[in-house]
């Protein structure tokens, strides 16, 4: 019988099988911040970017 929790669990073990090998496959990409003085705020701002 399929209960709520084992559907639940067979659901999240498809979606992480899934996302294994597209996160195995991507190389590592390197996350920089860099603050910025905005004029219009009149205050610091983080800027985050993603760099392959």
């Amino acid at each position: 019988m399929l209960t709520r929790r084992s559907f639940l669990a067979a659901g999240a073990a498809t979606l992480s099988l899934r996302a294994v090998p597209m996160v195995a496959s991507r190389p590592p990409a390197r996350r920089i911040l860099t603050l910025v003085y905005d004029k219009s705020l009149g205050m610091m701002r983080a800027i985050d970017r993603l760099v392959p």
